[in-house]
């Protein structure tokens, strides 16, 4: 009896159950009444509630394994496919030219290699941030005796080659190819180099200027930055004619003479120089220096420059009224400034890693090919491969993961991901009884790939009108305005640059980087992985964008023994292993050759002139 009011308790509707329980005292359903109970509240659920239970069971799961929500059952991607290594690519055999390896490595020309090297970095060819104009300042002409030793030191590519100078100081080294139809292979380096501080001769092992050698290293200002890579090119040349190599792509050896002052007069001149000869587009491939070799997750990597960081140099005057130091103001302009200055390092621009920056293909090949890449970089790199907007639901909203989590490997790998910014110059005051009516500090920014300068202006602009109204002064921030009293004046420097266009590395395509990866594995060993690299500087390939989308900053030398790298450029004991700088040299040679033999889609002669008469001065 009982059992059958249960029944019709559970078949009927709700509203009667509930009168029915009202009605009577029952005893506790027998476990099959619980049991369709809850088949029936099932069926009566909305749908809606279990999926709104499913998500949250979901986001549970992607806190507890630390992953966004829809990529918890995705598999990770294949990084060796986003990063594909060229075979090593030899040169056809000839018999005469494969000589050239076994001359490079030997005895006497490393020896002959050291003492051109040597006699180039004796030569002062130094550049300040004041020079005039060519023709002008006499610190200019330097140069020509650096002329007058590359000439005596290479007479064959003098005798045999189209040589011209572009703006006085301007080098450019023509080898004419036998074929027109191929673009020209454009190689760079620059003549000048920073300066040495009187006061710090002192501080090195050798003296800057001696081009000393050791056995290892040739020490001085410019041996690592770049007379090494300039004397290598022209040591590639000159091997190339004894050998007898005809080429059939036109080989071109461009040098500045002011890349360590942002190459305005040289790199410009001659750049333009070439545009107008071979036209937009009209060269093949451009390699200047840059990035070299980093090994890093138990892997080396060759790392050539595909792109380069913005740059701007921001000035900031403050201008106060004067008067005796006896009776001060509550804030001078050197203190305003100050408090400025405070603000602005208060804070740093955000570390953001978009997928157009080289460094983010480097991480790809890293967890593709190194043993020891991070587990949760690893994790990170698959979980950003899915993150289209579609996908863009998460439990969390958090910022770059990826790149914050990569900036834990220092400064140097941050600094690829993140706009700088450096207080490097200031001045203000002219007497310690006079209050200082200016003062002034300039601030170097570099700008991260997927920005602009705009952010630095904006930025500072924010900040400029919060000190101007805190000291009822007039902000002019980057009007053109001429300076004024009581007033902030903001402005850009003539070498605002932005981002670099980013050169193409796919390495399973016919490319020139494809071209290069090859040349890197045919020298150095399948080992070695190449990645696209970043430049946190600028280079005098600033000025070369329109000659072709193909420009690598790279240094080629390696030396495995070399603890030193590129650490010493620009500062006391900057120095070059020869080892370094006799593997420039076979890289080079076995580059030139690999362009000579490869045909790209982008040949295809678009040059404005056949005339290689004398250049411009």
């Amino acid at each position: 009896m009982a059992d059958n009011m249960y029944e019709k308790l559970e078949t009927a509707s709700a509203k009667t159950r509930e009168a029915m329980a009202d009605r009577q005292h029952l005893s506790p359903p027998p476990t099959h009444a619980r049991q369709n109970r809850m088949r029936i509240a099932t069926k009566e659920t909305p749908c809606w509630y279990i999926l709104w239970g499913f998500v949250l069971a979901l986001c549970g799961l992607s806190i507890l394994v630390d992953r966004p929500l829809l990529f918890v059952f995705l598999r990770e991607p294949d990084f060796k496919d986003q990063c594909t290594q060229p075979e090593p690519h030899f040169p056809a055999k000839n018999e005469d030219l494969d000589k050239l390896v076994d001359i490079i490595e030997g005895d006497a020309f490393r020896n002959a290699s050291v003492d051109r090297l040597s006699r180039a970095v004796q030569i002062k060819t130094e550049s300040f941030d004041d020079m005039g104009e060519v023709g002008r300042d006499p610190r200019w002409e330097v140069f020509f005796k650096f002329h007058g030793y590359l000439a005596l030191t290479f007479p064959l590519i003098h005798e045999k080659l189209q040589v011209e100078k572009v703006n006085t100081h301007g080098l450019l080294y023509t080898w004419k190819g036998s074929d027109d139809s191929l673009k020209p292979t454009l190689l760079m380096a620059h003549q000048d180099t920073v300066p040495v501080p009187p006061e710090t001769i002192g501080s090195w092992t050798h003296p800057p200027w001696s081009g000393a050698y050791d056995g290892k290293y040739v020490w001085g200002r410019g041996a690592a930055d770049c007379k090494n890579t300039l004397i290598a090119l022209l040591e590639t040349l000159q091997l190339l004619l004894e050998a007898n190599f005809q080429p059939k792509r036109t080989i071109i050896l461009s040098f500045g003479f002011d890349e360590e002052v942002s190459g305005r007069r040289g790199a410009s001149a001659l750049s333009a120089f070439l545009q107008e000869r071979y036209g937009k587009d009209g060269v093949a491939v451009i390699v200047d220096e840059g990035a070299g070799f980093e090994e890093t997750w138990g892997t080396l990597f060759a790392k050539p420059g595909t792109a380069e960081k913005g740059y701007v140099d921001v000035k900031i005057t403050v201008r106060m009224p004067g008067g005796h130091s006896s009776i001060p103001s509550d804030h001078t302009s050197i203190g305003v400034l100050s408090e400025l200055i405070t603000k602005i390092e208060s804070e740093q621009y955000p570390t953001r890693l978009v997928e157009e920056n080289p460094y983010y293909s480097q991480l790809q090949c890293g967890a593709g090919y190194s043993d020891n890449f991070p587990k949760k970089l690893r994790k990170l790199l698959a979980d950003n491969a899915f993150k289209k907007p579609s996908f863009f639901l998460t439990c969390r909203n958090k910022p770059d993961r990826l790149a914050l989590e990569a900036a834990k490997q220092g400064p140097a790998i941050k600094y690829l991901m993140q706009t700088s910014q450096a207080v490097d110059v200031i001045s203000g005051g002219i007497k310690t009884n006079a209050l200082p009516e200016r003062a002034t500090v300039t601030v170097n920014h570099r700008i991260n790939i997927g920005e602009t300068t705009k952010i630095v202006t904006d930025r500072l602009t924010s900040i400029g009108d919060e000190i101007a109204k805190k000291y009822n002064l007039t902000l002019h921030a980057f009007d053109d305005s001429q300076e004024e009293p009581n007033s902030i004046h903001l402005s850009s420097t003539v070498n605002k640059l932005e981002v670099a266009p980013i050169t193409p590395a796919d390495g399973s395509t016919n490319s020139p980087f494809t071209t290069l990866a090859g040349t890197v594995r045919a020298v150095y060993g399948k080992n070695v992985i190449v990645t696209p690299g970043i430049m946190t500087g600028n280079t005098d390939t600033r000025f070369y964008w329109n000659l072709t989308r193909h420009i690598f900053r790279f240094a080629p030398g390696y030396d495995a023994d070399d603890e030193v790298g590129l650490g010493k450029i620009h500062t006391v004991d900057e120095r070059v292993s020869v080892l370094n700088h006799v593997h420039t040299v076979r890289w080079f040679v076995t580059f030139v050759r690999n362009m000579d033999e490869a045909r790209f889609d982008t040949d295809g002669y678009s040059g404005k002139s056949d005339d290689l008469g004398v250049g411009s001065d």
